[in-house]
């Protein structure tokens, strides 16, 4: 594929597909464009160092047009690249979250903050308040199996019951 028949947009959808530009607008004059006749000259600007001025932007705007090509390029090749090494953008994530975190857990917020929980964890406050939860969660636990207890009885009591056994043999 020629690089003159690809789209080097790097916003386009079509970046680095081959695209048919007989059609191309590129050579439609717009207005208010420096090429343009009908465009006047700034002041204090002669024809001559206009043209000169069109000429670089001409060249600054193919060098730009190549720069974009030869950037698809190496896209293209660092994706092969990658693909041949089994670097998959899953596995990528994967290596910067890792990375990231392995940051996070050297950085002097996160290494003040873990002190200062540290030192938390130490206090006579964080213990008596631990204490005082895991009692009322083993009261909350006893209640709650003494009552599952009762509503089992109940049950019990009531399936053995003389109404339930007349319902249960109507309905069988």
């Amino acid at each position: 594929m020629d690089p003159a028949s690809q789209d080097i947009n790097l916003n386009s959808p079509n970046k680095g597909l081959g695209v048919d530009r007989s059609d191309s607008l590129s050579d439609v004059p717009v207005e208010g464009a420096v090429g343009n006749p009908a465009n006047p000259l700034p002041p204090g600007l002669t024809e001559e160092e206009a043209e000169e001025l069109r000429t670089e932007l001409t060249k600054v705007e193919e060098e730009i047009n190549t720069l974009r090509q030869v950037l698809s390029a190496k896209e293209r090749h660092a994706t092969e690249l990658k693909r041949k090494l089994g670097l998959s953008p899953l596995n990528e994530l994967k290596q910067n979250l890792s990375k990231s975190w392995q940051d996070v857990q050297t950085s002097n917020a996160y290494l003040s903050a873990s002190a200062t929980l540290e030192d938390i964890t130490r206090s006579e406050a964080y213990k008596k308040t631990q204490e005082t939860l895991s009692q009322a969660g083993q009261k909350t636990s006893a209640a709650l199996n003494s009552m599952g207890s009762v509503i089992k009885k109940g049950l019990g009591d009531m399936r053995n019951s003389p109404t339930f056994k007349s319902f249960e043999d109507k309905m069988g």
